[in-house]
């Protein structure tokens, strides 16, 4: 009973959890230095049967007394702080009671048992249920020394409604916050506008405004969220009341796997390049290792490569990223902000990029340290690269029959911490620098388009595997390799029985693992006399013969061509092995997995679980599992969702959005207002692989529908990735909703000499089986045909 009251000072991080969401915050900042009136938590443990016993009595009236010892005629507010108070999913701001201006210990006492029994209150219950939130409150009540304030507000580091970061939106009220709170009293607006914080409202709290500003943004960056702070103005001193997660703008909810990251503020989030990889919905399991992923290597905060999550889907925060870059390198930026445009796209005409104002010296602070670490492991992880590469298959092999041998959880987990996570995070520094050698790509094909157009410098850019295979060509040509008996089984998926269109879904089985997958591309092929080898020749000609105009037109750069396309040849080859090598370990992770929960005794069910949750299932500490029936739930429910939009800027709801019969497959704005998709007789995306050729097209939703596209007819998908392949060499052409000039759609098309057209946005809402089109894959146009 001795942990029943603790003063702010006291409140160890052991005892915060039973502190609720106010105590917990408030010992938190006062800890901190921050300037928070000095008060005391009484824990739920004070009281039995609904009173308070005495042992917690007498401690409370001791740290009454110790407040009163250096504020003569104190007076005191009595708060609560509920467990589910204040938390990232719930406020229950204004729901318990509060007790104000109490004075005696008599007065005192019964303002604790108002405030203990206000959680069997009609108003709290309601809220509950609203909330989905178990109705037996815990609670906690916090007792702090009274203000006389003078001034008293609110502040919201990012605008609740838009998610606007440009500035951070106050209002207050002369005299107590509770006027504020009630609409007692007409409050006065304030603004703090970024990045310096120049306040912008009435005179009256002006002299305060900075030191506000300089608190909440601090408190902002410490807990790595917007927040919602209550302040107030007493004796000319400014006093923090409290600071809690603005529930608007958060990214979802750990426990039930609600996850929708759009809801975190106006940012511009895009899919074009990691749905292709990705175009599952993540299971909790996956989704964790990805922000794992995005920890180790990122050097901007918010910014995610892997791991922002749309309703499970994955997603890039672009905007992050620009900011940052725009802070720091002010009108030097064109050139980065070009290089992005270029990976990812375009944004829609009409459609602005929201900046986030950041201090040049915040990003340098920030940004500096980890941009030096991580440019050492990238090139750390460059030395060597190819070798490197080389020895990743026989180590994956000796991983995956250690643990096949584990006997116990003890010893799994130390195998995970100690050889597979450490390597596994290496291996992403491989691929990351894998990826930088495509740059040379981008910056020749920019140059080949100035001097021979869209079309030639495709073509000149298809032959980019050379002498060598590129990593993604292997699976179609490996097949190829085995009905000529050339290469055997088990040879074909010891190299690419990692791959598939599902390799980054750690719960979804890889055609290593599915014994009839082979058996029946093989047939596939067979059946659709499928000639691999004729589309590379076919290619091949074009090619040399695209080549050759340009060394009639520009005799004087026929040695930079060739030293440029040897770079961008190296490039292509490194990365696509970097990625697959990358996959194959990745795929190691689910052989952890699927151990840890036959050791666990949950099965499948590991993938509902986070890897710190594994992690702790594993060593025997508290888990989650409870969690996971709600988990699976939203996991369904996202499944069955229709594929978003590729481009996504501000707060996005997808089941409102679904609803909409005029909704937009290519981009979603919540800052302007809804424009029908055009009904013109074109499709506009990216130049994917040159060529112009009419047909007829089947839309396939994922890759195990391959058996319905027919020899000949042109393909049409949400998006595509490495599992694929096996049905290019079917197609007449290639039209995605999702991709870029460097996709997997893109890339292999060029080297089949498969026209393709990537990024249309909405091509399988636009167009159905049996539609007629011409596909210019040159010019990054579809003509659709009466």
């Amino acid at each position: 009973m001795a942990n029943m009251v603790k003063n702010f000072k006291e409140l160890t991080p052991e005892l915060q959890a039973l502190a609720g969401g106010k105590g917990c915050m408030l010992a938190r900042m006062y800890k901190k230095g921050y300037p928070v009136p000095e008060g005391f938590v009484v824990l739920p443990s004070a009281f039995q049967e609904e009173k308070l016993n005495n042992g917690a009595w007498n401690e409370i009236r001791a740290s009454l007394d110790a407040v009163r010892k250096n504020n003569i005629e104190a007076l005191f507010a009595v708060r609560s702080s509920a467990l589910s108070e204040d938390s990232v999913q719930a406020s229950f701001a204004g729901e318990f009671e509060t007790v104000l201006n109490v004075e005696t210990d008599k007065e005192i006492q019964e303002a604790i048992y108002t405030v203990f029994r206000s959680r069997e209150s009609e108003r709290v219950r309601a809220y509950s249920s609203v909330q989905g939130i178990e109705q037996a409150h815990q609670i906690a009540v916090v007792v702090q020394l009274m203000v006389k304030s003078e001034l008293s507000g609110v502040l919201f580091t990012a605008d609740p409604i838009t998610g606007s970061y440009t500035s951070m939106i106050g209002n207050y009220v002369h005299g107590l916050g509770e006027q504020l709170v009630s609409g007692e009293a007409n409050a006065y607006e304030f603004k703090l506008i970024r990045p310096k914080g120049k306040y912008d409202g009435p005179d009256a709290f002006q002299k305060y405004a900075s030191k506000l500003y300089q608190y909440a943004a601090r408190l902002e960056k410490e807990l790595n969220s917007p927040q919602d702070i209550e302040w107030a103005v007493a004796d000319g001193k400014l006093y923090l009341l409290q600071a809690r997660p603005i529930t608007t703008l958060t990214g979802g909810n750990l426990d039930t796997y609600e996850m929708n990251y759009s809801f975190m503020g106006d940012e511009l989030w895009i899919n074009t390049n990691v749905a292709e990889a990705i175009p599952d919905v993540y299971s909790p399991f996956t989704w964790s290792i990805g922000r794992q992923l995005d920890e180790s290597l990122n050097f901007i905060p918010g910014y995610y490569i892997f791991s922002g999550n749309i309703c499970g889907r994955p997603y890039m925060n672009i905007s992050r990223r620009v900011s940052m870059i725009t802070s720091m390198l002010g009108k030097y930026s064109k050139g980065a902000l070009k290089l992005i445009t270029d990976m990812y796209g375009e944004l829609p005409d009409g459609m602005s990029m929201p900046l986030r104002p950041f201090s040049r010296l915040e990003v340098l602070k920030v940004m500096l340290p980890v941009v030096v670490s991580a440019s050492k492991s990238t090139l750390e992880a460059s030395k060597n690269l190819s070798q490197s590469l080389k020895q990743t298959p026989e180590r994956c092999s000796k991983l995956r029959e250690g643990i096949t041998r584990v006997k116990t959880k003890e010893d799994l987990l130390s195998l995970w911490k100690e050889e597979l996570q450490p390597y596994f995070l290496k291996a992403w520094s491989r691929a990351g620098a894998s990826a930088l050698k495509m740059t040379n790509i981008t910056t020749l094909d920019k140059k080949l388009t100035e001097l021979v157009g869209t079309e030639d410098s495709n073509i000149i850019l298809s032959n980019l595997r050379g002498n060598s295979e590129l990593a993604s060509l292997g699976p179609v040509i490996g097949i190829s390799k085995v009905i000529k008996g050339q290469m055997s089984r088990e040879e074909y998926l010891r190299n690419y029985g990692h791959r598939g269109a599902h390799e980054y879904e750690m719960s979804i089985p890889d055609p290593m693992e599915d014994t009839e997958w082979l058996e029946k591309q093989i047939e596939e092929s067979i059946r659709s006399n499928i000639d691999v080898e004729g589309l590379l020749k076919k290619q091949h000609t074009q090619y040399e013969a695209a080549k050759m105009r340009f060394e009639e037109n520009y005799p004087n750069k026929v040695r930079w061509l060739e030293k440029q396309l040897k770079k961008a040849s190296e490039g292509a080859r490194l990365r696509e092995e970097g990625r697959s090598e990358f996959v194959r370990i990745f795929r190691v992770v689910r052989a952890f997995a699927l151990k840890a929960g036959e050791l666990t005794g949950i099965g499948n069910d590991i993938f509902f679980l986070y890897i710190d949750e594994v992690e702790d299932l594993l060593s025997g500490r508290a888990s989650k599992v409870t969690h996971i029936p709600a988990r699976k739930v939203n996991f369904e429910k996202y499944k069955v969702m229709p594929p978003f939009p590729s481009i996504i800027r501000g707060r996005f709801n997808p089941i409102e959005w679904a609803k909409d019969p005029n909704r937009r497959m290519d981009y979603y704005d919540a800052s302007m207002p809804i424009v029908s998709a055009d009904n013109s007789k074109t499709l506009s995306g990216y130049a994917g692989a040159a060529g112009r050729i009419e047909g007829i097209v089947r839309i396939l939703f994922n890759s195990e529908e391959g058996d319905k596209l027919l020899p000949g007819e042109i393909l049409v998908a949400v998006t595509t990735n490495i599992g694929w392949t096996p049905l290019f060499p079917k197609a007449a052409a290639i039209i995605t909703d999702i991709g870029a000039p460097l996709s997997h759609a893109a890339i292999v098309a060029r080297e089949l000499g498969i026209p393709a057209v990537v990024g249309c946005g909405n091509a399988t809402t636009r167009l159905k089986t049996g539609d007629r089109v011409i596909v210019d894959g040159g010019h990054g146009v579809v003509h659709i045909l009466d």
